[in-house]
């Protein structure tokens, strides 16, 4: 499972074995179908840069500047971390990536 995280500052990364939902409502379905919280899943900081109550807006609305110039290489270094996964497995691609 890949999802956006707000509780990460933006681009960070974070591959974890298992956990709670942290409220994210795409985790909550994928516990709730499974009914398990050990899983894999890749979060994907997107900070929490909004006014209380418009999470929504914030993360559905436009990439800053400083954001659109980063893209492109965060992009690139989940494209790794995910090869990483299928070739290393994740305990190995869990050290070489979450402090990233």
């Amino acid at each position: 499972m890949i999802t956006d995280d707000l509780n990460l500052p933006f681009g960070a990364l974070r591959l974890k074995t298992k956990g709670s939902d942290g409220g994210h409502n795409g985790l909550k379905d994928i516990q709730n179908s499974l009914q398990t919280t050990n899983y894999n899943r890749l979060r994907i900081g997107v900070g929490s840069e909004f006014s209380k109550g418009r999470q929504v807006d914030y993360v559905l609305g436009k990439w800053n500047e400083e954001e659109k110039s980063a893209l492109p290489e965060r992009l690139e270094r989940v494209s790794e971390l995910i090869t990483s996964f299928i070739l290393a497995g994740v305990k190995i691609t869990m050290n070489e990536y979450n402090n990233t």
